[in-house]
């Protein structure tokens, strides 16, 4: 089959490297090499880099309604288009090209997520179960039938980080397997209850609020790990909190509770198993209260 693949971050790669190996892959589309890192270079997504490495052909349009840019699309030929992550949004001309259309990896179990962020709003809102859509595209935001689904589950261990591992490789299958019944699926209309939006995480919604539940903590400190990374003020350091643990304890919200980072909240307290601070790695918490001291009874900002 031709494929044509339009995606970006990490969590695209997987889905392609699996196409590659059973389809032919006509084009790839992602998004142009963006500034990067302390000297904002230019950096190529991690999907321009699988596909330069494997001679695939890369284009990165910055918009998709210019007719020339439709018209190469067109000129592909493609039998379908498999969208993962790809940060463009298609217009008619383009879903309507491929034979079979436009196929998207949707990393949560539609209608619920919907957006930009499902894999850290899933955790953050405390669902038990996470999985991936393979959806007919259409023009409006997730909202195309579905074709096939597969569900995991989440615990209080999971972190964005993990899921999102785990639903990189549930896609890539998924999408194998949606290809090879192509034309016998029957497309599923999206159930209209539990419609939920994955917004946009935002910068302001990394700080720790420990005037909270600790239940309610632990969810946003695995979120948002590993990035863009839940954190707490101590003097001029912010200092990341990557995995925890609730647990027992009663204190001030913010109060150092112990000698293990365990840190009061509203009602109960999380205890930081992982940390980072500016500009080092990531420690666990012994390793890290041997070089930095948070006495018991030392207030968090």
């Amino acid at each position: 089959m031709r494929v044509v693949f339009m995606g970006t971050p990490d969590f695209a790669v997987k889905a392609l490297k699996r196409l590659h190996s059973i389809h032919t892959i006509v084009g790839v589309y992602t998004q142009p090499p963006r500034p990067a890192g302390r000297g904002q270079q230019p950096r190529p997504s991690a999907v321009q880099v699988y596909a330069a490495q494997h001679g695939l052909p890369v284009f990165s349009p910055t918009t998709l309604k210019a007719p020339d840019a439709q018209q190469n699309f067109s000129d592909l030929k493609a039998d379908v288009a498999v969208v993962a992550a790809y940060g463009l949004i298609l217009p008619k001309a383009i879903l309507a090209a491929p034979r079979f259309g436009c196929l998207n990896i949707h990393a949560s179990l539609l209608p619920r997520w919907r957006g930009a962020a499902p894999i850290q709003r899933a955790i953050m809102a405390g669902d038990k179960t996470s999985g991936v859509t393979i959806m007919q595209m259409e023009a409006g935001l997730d909202t195309g039938p579905m074709l096939l689904t597969q569900a995991t589950p989440i615990t209080n261990e999971t972190t964005a980080g993990a899921l999102h591992d785990a639903l990189a490789d549930i896609g890539a299958e998924l999408i194998v397997s949606a290809l090879s019944q192509i034309e016998s699926l029957s497309p599923q209309p999206q159930p209209s209850h539990d419609v939920t939006y994955a917004v946009k995480i935002e910068k302001s919604e990394s700080e720790i609020n420990f005037a909270r539940p600790a239940r309610d903590v632990l969810r946003q400190i695995h979120g948002l790990s590993p990035f863009p990374g839940a954190w707490f003020g101590h003097g001029a350091e912010r200092i990341k909190v990557l995995k925890a643990v609730a647990v027992d304890g009663e204190g001030t919200p913010g109060t150092v509770l112990d000698d293990q980072l365990t840190i009061a909240c509203a009602s109960g307290a999380v205890r930081a198993l992982a940390v980072q601070r500016g500009g080092k790695g990531v420690a666990d918490t012994e390793s890290f209260l041997r070089g930095y001291t948070l006495a018991k009874g030392t207030k968090l900002a």
